[in-house]
């Protein structure tokens, strides 16, 4: 998920637990639940760091607890320094073990929302370069957006509407607002997660073209919860299929986009034994390769079909091998998609 969104959860959250709350506790809230989006960085190193380190080197379970107890660290510190600088302060020190609980709660509603949505986390990192995602929300989801600014918004209107009335000022305001948020939102990520499973399922009980389905994804569409774009691999092609949960809808299997894969070559095999492909194949959720006969040797490209055509998204990486006539590795590259053809 993109970071606005990580930062207005965090937001909330923080609001609706602002009574128990510790000195910095809205900062600790806000800063902990987007730093793991630093690892984002790694798109200055080109695709191949990229594809390594983001949504791994701070998303992973190791990652997110070294970042959970530097930023407790840095916080405690600077609570302390502050109540050095300051004798005269009667407010009580900030305990490292409540900044650190306080960190956690922003780094786990970071990794939650990640895992909800956009390609996933690698959270085995370093150890095992395994992705898991549930595939529930787009990356940008407007309707999270819509509910996460209204219930930061609206308290505001309301308090300053209640001091040009001359009521008196609540401490906490916002808090029930900010529950009320994250109430709603369990409830519309429990709908996606259920219309998800609806749409898997639906593509999993056909055949296509007389061939059963090996693997099933539906991904979301951002504008409509009805409404996901749906991947399945069999033995000989991947189909991609619009699919509308809308009810009488049903699935049209004639519209669906069908890609073939390359038949089986000692090209294709020495290709997808390079060290880049096997590495890819381990990110890929429905790998599709293409492989082309040149007059020096063989051209071979990787792609993973759950991302749309014409996905220009950092996440959509490719990968290229080209062999020798005899078919040695001459090169191999990652490649975003959006500019491989540049």
């Amino acid at each position: 998920m993109e970071i606005l969104t990580h930062a207005l959860v965090s937001l909330v959250l923080a609001r609706a637990g602002q009574k128990l709350l510790p000195r910095y506790g809205f900062a600790m809230v806000v800063v902990s639940g987007v730093a793991a989006d630093l690892d984002f960085l790694s798109y200055l190193g080109g695709p191949s760091a990229f594809l390594r380190l983001h949504c791994g080197v701070l998303h992973s379970v190791l990652g997110s607890i070294v970042l959970v107890c530097v930023l407790a660290f840095v916080f405690w510190a600077v609570g302390r320094r502050v109540v050095a600088n300051d004798p005269a302060s009667k407010l009580p020190p900030l305990s490292f073990f409540a900044a650190v609980a306080v960190c956690a709660v922003g780094v786990v509603a970071h990794l939650l929302v990640d895992l909800a949505s956009g390609i996933g986390v690698q959270l085995l990192w370093p150890f095992r370069q395994s992705w898991t995602a549930w595939n529930l929300l787009s990356n940008v989801d407007p309707w999270i957006l819509v509910l996460l600014v209204l219930g930061l918004l609206l308290p505001e209107l309301f308090r300053l509407v209640s001091e040009e009335i001359g009521e008196r000022r609540n401490a906490s305001r916002g808090q029930r607002a900010a529950v009320v948020i994250l109430l709603l939102l369990l409830i519309y990520v429990g709908a996606r997660a259920e219309l998800h499973s609806r749409a898997v399922d639906e593509l999993e009980s056909r055949e296509y073209r007389g061939a059963a389905p090996l693997e099933a994804g539906a991904f979301p569409s951002a504008l409509s919860p009805l409404a996901w774009r749906g991947v399945v691999a069999t033995d000989n092609t991947i189909e991609q299929i619009e699919i509308s949960l809308v009810p009488g809808a049903g699935l049209d299997l004639d519209r669906a986009v069908r890609y073939y894969k390359p038949e089986g070559s000692a090209a294709l095999v020495a290709a997808e034994n390079a060290s880049a492909a096997k590495t890819f194949l381990r990110y890929a959720r429905f790998p599709l390769a293409s492989l082309e006969r040149g007059d020096e040797g063989y051209r071979f490209t990787l792609r993973d079909m759950r991302f749309a055509p014409g996905d220009r998204g950092a996440d959509n990486i490719i990968v290229r091998v080209e062999l020798s006539g005899d078919l040695r590795v001459m090169r191999q590259a990652f490649r975003y998609a959006g500019s491989a053809d540049r």
